[in-house]
């Protein structure tokens, strides 16, 4: 109650102007069937925007606004020829009651008549009290700005009288739960800074400043051009709000300071005049200024002296319509004011000399907002239609009409004006319309050079009509130049837009068009070169069984199968001679065998690789081999042991005869070998690698796990150790008896082989690496074969005469002499 009480006493003042307003307006007021209201700011309060208590502005000395007087006649010119159509609305006439919105506290008395009803002004509805009209307008066409909107409408929304703004494009206005009866013919902010960041994204600035006014307007243009540049390349480099008292010159020193080259205003065309006239003061000059529609299809301000040497000026205009009739329809009104009673000019909120207007001037005012009045009206007169029930016979006179009936009707709008097809959406923004992009030229006029269009968004610019004051080049306004090709970004400063250019390395490449700011690593099967923006897939490489050098090395394998299938028949064949049982007797075929069935590692070094492939490649060699230099450690100690050791442990030979100690070591060697491999194999058995060492290419090969098979490594090296000792102690047995001599040449060349073979693997990642292995595998097992059982291939076949026992038993004889001595 008390805040009621507060409220009906701060209206007090206004009750008391509106009961003194009986002044009759001929061009504000026409009596009618039904009245719609009008709110147009023919006035301009130049002053702080904001004050701490209500206070009446006197309006009669502030600048007299054409553009919005125009709009005044617009409003006015559309009743009439709505009263003059035979289809629409038929023997209905509409009225209008407009008045002078020059500011929020001057303006109540004219909101307070429309809502009222006899000039009786109904706070809330009673549940249970009919009204025959709950206000005297059925709808209102205004306001213009949206700062006067948010203040004018909450009085409208309360009983649903339908505002219809022609100008006020806060986006909160489409919030429906607190503006459930407002509507608009001018599309919202979003959709104005969606055609800004598209002129944007076009000529490629992505530095830019934003000013705005300090205003319901400015200030929510501001948030949502912040939230839409979010996820773009722009980037807000200086914001600023604008009032009466801005120091411009502190605003164009920080965007001089910040190299900023385009500058976005979104400011009403009073504040953009005092901002264009301080950059012509201050010289600035090389700037691209981008007019909001508020200020953008000015007529005056376009020809300042000086303002050419600013820069470039673009805007964003509503489309201009031209009105059929309204130039004579001006020209009549305006002859019938001045023979009207001049002296009769006070009424209500406004002292108005509209009598001296010259009309043309009044004609050629901005009409960019004109449109959007038009289509208000003929929005209310079409939902009027309907609620009347308005046929060719007529309307349906008994109908009581009420704001929210009226108000239904409009969101269901879907009527044809101008070729135009006039819609709603759901937020009560329109569904129609485009924005047209104008080029202020140098002579002071104003060329539309591009449009945006809705559903679907499309910009069209004509570059070859702006002539841009860097000489017809597109200007730039970045905080850093784009990175060259093969460069990424590297974030300076809080702006995503400045940063600093790094070249991409080897294996990676950037993708300006996905993100600029990343090396992205090329995958396994891909290369690039340093500063690349694409991959480039590897070429793949492996030795296969058709390649010349593994046909050599498999052939020559098969020769050494040959070859111990051979000596196994010769050896057979000369069993109990001396030279095979010198040579290990039955010891023999298991080297022979053992070594073929070595050569099986291989086969399996070509080809592409796979799992079996790669577990066979190296298996059996270290299996079998592992036997082989068991059988030489026993055969090297063996031979020491009947020279040397027997003669100093006479039962020791006898020992070794009778419990087979030689075959005990092989068994254990091989047991113990086994355990070393097959384990490692199973749990983690070496699989196919992709060696990528080499930029442009994949080398395909086995990933042998040599930390695992240390322990396998570590029993060959043993092997080779002690019989390379043994057959070492045999060096001087005698010259024709040369076991120990064959078998220390073999070690020595099995030594240095695998040397070879690790040095190699160490510092080479090629494609014949695999055939390395192999070659090391022959070679290992040809060593043997060559230099051990060869010669005695030789004696069997061409010297027989050693191949006696009488010749064997004459060198030990010599040899044991000799020792005894």
């Amino acid at each position: 109650m008390k805040h009621c009480l507060v409220f009906l006493c701060l209206l007090g003042p206004f009750l008391h102007a509106l009961a003194q307003c009986t002044v009759p307006a001929s061009q504000f007021k026409l009596e009618g069937d039904f009245l719609i209201g009008g709110l147009f700011g023919i006035h301009h309060v130049d002053g702080p925007g904001r004050q701490h208590r209500p206070e009446f502005t006197d309006c009669s000395h502030k600048p007299f606004i054409l553009s919005s007087y125009q709009r005044f006649h617009v409003m006015r010119f559309s009743v009439e020829e709505i009263n003059n159509s035979t289809s629409l609305l038929p023997n209905v006439s509409l009225g209008y009651e407009i008045f002078d919105h020059c500011s929020d506290t001057q303006s109540f008395p004219g909101i307070l008549n429309l809502i009222s009803v006899n000039g009786v002004i109904q706070p809330w509805r009673e549940p249970n009290k009919k009204l025959s009209q709950v206000s005297k307008a059925i709808a209102v066409v205004g306001t213009y700005i949206s700062t006067e909107t948010r203040t004018v409408a909450p009085l409208l929304m309360r009983n649903f009288i339908p505002m219809i703004s022609y100008g006020a494009s806060s986006s909160k206005f489409s919030i429906k739960q607190n503006f459930p009866s407002f509507l608009r013919t001018v599309h919202p902010l979003k959709d104005i800074i969606e055609v800004t960041v598209k002129i944007l994204q076009y000529f490629n600035w992505s530095w830019v400043s934003f000013l705005y006014s300090d205003d319901e307007y400015g200030n929510d243009s501001q948030d949502v051009f912040i939230k839409r540049i979010k996820d773009t390349d722009i980037c807000l480099a200086y914001t600023k709000s604008l009032s009466h008292d801005t120091d411009y010159s502190q605003i164009y020193n920080q965007i001089e300071a910040q190299n900023i080259s385009v500058i976005i205003v979104f400011v009403s065309e009073w504040t953009a005049r005092a901002l264009i006239n301080s950059a012509i003061q201050l010289k600035i000059t090389d700037k691209v200024f981008i007019a909001s529609d508020g200020w953008s299809s000015n007529k005056e301000l376009p020809r300042t002296n000086g303002i050419q040497n600013i820069g470039t000026i673009l805007g964003i205009s509503q489309p201009i319509v031209k009105l059929p009739g309204f130039s004579d329809y001006v020209y009549a009104s305006k002859s019938q004011n001045h023979s009207a009673n001049s002296q009769q000019q006070m009424f209500c909120n406004q002292v108005c000399n509209c009598s001296n207007v010259n009309p043309t001037d009044v004609i050629l005012a901005d009409p960019s907002f004109s449109f959007p009045v038009y289509a208000a009206v003929y929005a209310i007169a079409h939902a009027l239609h309907n609620v009347l029930q308005c046929g060719s016979n007529g309307c349906n006179g008994n109908i009581t009409v009420y704001p929210h009936m009226v108000l239904a009707e409009l969101k269901k709008s879907n009527f044809t004006l101008l070729n135009q097809s006039i819609e709603f959406d759901k937020n009560g923004d329109p569904k129609y319309g485009f924005y047209a992009i104008l080029f202020w030229k140098q002579n002071g006029e104003t060329e539309e050079v591009g449009s945006y269009r809705f559903n679907p968004s499309t910009l069209l610019i004509d570059n070859s009509r702006i002539h841009w004051h860097t000489k017809d080049k597109v200007p730039t306004s970045l905080c850093n130049w784009e990175c060259d090709v093969g460069h990424k970004k590297a974030y300076k400063g809080i702006h995503k837009c400045c940063f600093n250019c790094e070249k991409c390395p080897k294996g990676t490449y950037v993708n300006s068009t996905e993100d600029p700011y990343t090396c992205f690593n090329c995958t396994e099967t891909e290369w690039s070169a340093e500063g690349s923006t694409s991959c480039n897939l590897r070429e793949v490489e492996y030795i296969r069984f058709t390649d010349s050098g593994a046909i050599v090395i498999m052939v020559l394998a098969w020769v050494l199968v040959g070859l111990t299938a051979a000596m196994s028949v010769l050896f057979a064949i000369n069993y109990n001679t001396p030279i095979v049982r010198s040579a290990g007797g039955p010891m023999c075929f298991l080297i022979l065998g053992c070594l073929s069935l070595c050569s099986i590692s291989v086969f399996f070094q070509f080809d592409k690789p796979t799992t079996s492939f790669c577990i066979l490649s190296f298996l059996p060699f270290l299996l079998f081999y592992t036997v082989c230099l068991a059988c030489f450690v026993v055969r090297s100690f063996q031979i020491v042991c009947i020279f040397k050791v027997a003669t100093m442990f006479h039962n020791l030979n006898t020992w070794w005869a009778k419990y087979h100690i030689q075959w005990l070591v092989i068994t254990v060697a091989f047991g113990t070998q086994a355990l070393l491999l097959l384990p490692s194999y199973i749990h983690d058995p070496p699989n196919p690698w992709n060696e990528t060492s080499y930029p442009e290419k994949i080398i395909l090969r086995c990933d042998h796990k040599y930390k695992m098979f240390s322990g396998s490594f570590v029993l060959l090296v043993f092997l080779c150790s002690l019989c390379f000792i043994f057959s070492y102690m045999g060096k001087d047995l005698p010259k024709n008896y040369n076991e120990a001599k064959a078998i220390t040449f073999c070690l020595l060349l099995l030594i240095l082989t695998w040397i070879i073979f690790a040095t190699v693997h160490v510092l080479y990642r090629g494609k014949y690496n695999q055939t390395l292995n192999a070659l090391a595998v022959l070679s290992s097992l040809y060593s043997f074969l060559l230099f051990y059982f060869l010669p005695k291939c030789y004696i069997i076949i061409f010297q027989s005469y050693k191949n006696t026992h009488q010749y064997f038993s004459g060198l030990i004889h010599n040899y044991t002499k000799t020792i005894s001595q």
